[in-house]
């Protein structure tokens, strides 16, 4: 039986639903695809063996680049990944995080691609935080060593159902931050940029915050990173700005400052109406705008007269 793939859907979320759809637990499905024990469905997410997709693409129908597209092969924020860790201490990553929310509201819960990145500490369609473990038993998800017909939203370990955990709760300032983060990649992802010094930075947030538990930021749980970016949503934008071309300083600056891309289509689309007095049509935030076109342009328009980035408070120090 085939099963469709759900949009930004992770390859191993796929597989979990895949067995389960043809009476198969996930970890027996290993077998079937020639995999070990273990964390076999998130190593394949690293690295999707030709023969693998293949054989997936020849029994499911679904085209080859199709299943590609689900696995974070080479992709460019590969050192922002959570590592796989099937257990882990209470402060420390594991390698998956969820919503509660969007589990509970999908029609078949899924894991999505976002999630196994460090950087993403909440979920942009409820603004709630993520979580990284079962809240009855504190276990990581481990969908891929479940040995029973049961969907993959369950713990493996004590069958809670993790769409019914708590909200977590995330302040706004860290939420833009997170936003405005996941902006400047995409935008630097698009543009072709080497993004080694980018990736390299934000690891390095931890430090810049005065956290304590690590000093890298896959390291920490995603309660320890919700804190990580709370506190530095008040630092200074210069600990990503500083040292880096003038022009791409500049983008990084009116990103972070607006608080992501459709805040800053607001923030431009205001500053349009001041000078310009000419009605405009209603804004949108279309994903396919240009955003490295519109940062330029803002830029070019604002010349230094519009949003500016915070200033650190004398003698206001977070620690850690």
């Amino acid at each position: 039986m085939s099963v469709d793939p759900k949009p930004d859907e992770l390859l191993s979320s796929w597989l979990h639903r895949l067995a389960i759809a043809n009476g198969l637990a996930p970890r027996s499905f290993a077998g079937v695809l020639g995999r070990g024990n273990g964390m076999w469905s998130p190593r394949l997410d690293l690295r999707l063996l030709p023969h693998v997709a293949a054989l997936l693409s020849e029994q499911t129908g679904v085209p080859h680049e199709a299943i590609s597209a689900l696995a974070m092969t080479g992709c460019a924020l590969t050192p922002l990944l959570l590592p796989l860790r099937e257990n882990a201490r209470r402060n420390r990553s594991t390698w998956m995080q969820y919503c509660p929310l969007c589990l509970a509201g999908d029609d078949a819960p899924y894991f999505r691609r976002p999630w196994r990145l460090a950087t993403r500490i909440s979920c942009f369609v409820h603004g709630c935080g993520l979580r990284d473990r079962c809240p009855a038993c504190r276990s990581g998800v481990a969908a891929f060593d479940q040995d029973e017909l049961v969907a993959q939203h369950f713990c493996a370990r004590c069958g809670f159902d993790l769409g019914r955990a708590s909200k977590v709760s995330v302040k706004a300032p860290a939420r833009r931050l997170e936003r405005s983060i996941d902006d400047i990649c995409k935008v630097e992802m698009a543009k072709g940029l080497m993004i080694g010094d980018l990736t390299s930075r934000l690891l390095r947030t931890p430090v810049v915050a005065g956290v304590s538990l690590g000093k890298t930021l896959t390291i920490l749980s995603t309660s320890s990173r919700i804190r990580c970016f709370e506190w530095l949503a008040d630092k200074h934008v210069s600990w990503l700005t500083a040292d880096e071309d003038d022009a791409v300083a500049r983008r990084r600056r009116l990103l972070l400052a607006a608080g992501g891309h459709d805040r800053l289509i607001a923030h431009f689309a205001d500053f349009m109406d001041k000078h310009q007095g000419s009605p405009r049509p209603m804004r949108s935030s279309s994903p396919s705008a240009d955003l490295g076109a519109l940062l330029e342009a803002y830029s070019r328009a604002t010349d230094g007269r519009g949003i500016r980035t915070k200033r650190p408070r004398i003698g206001a120090v977070r620690r850690g």
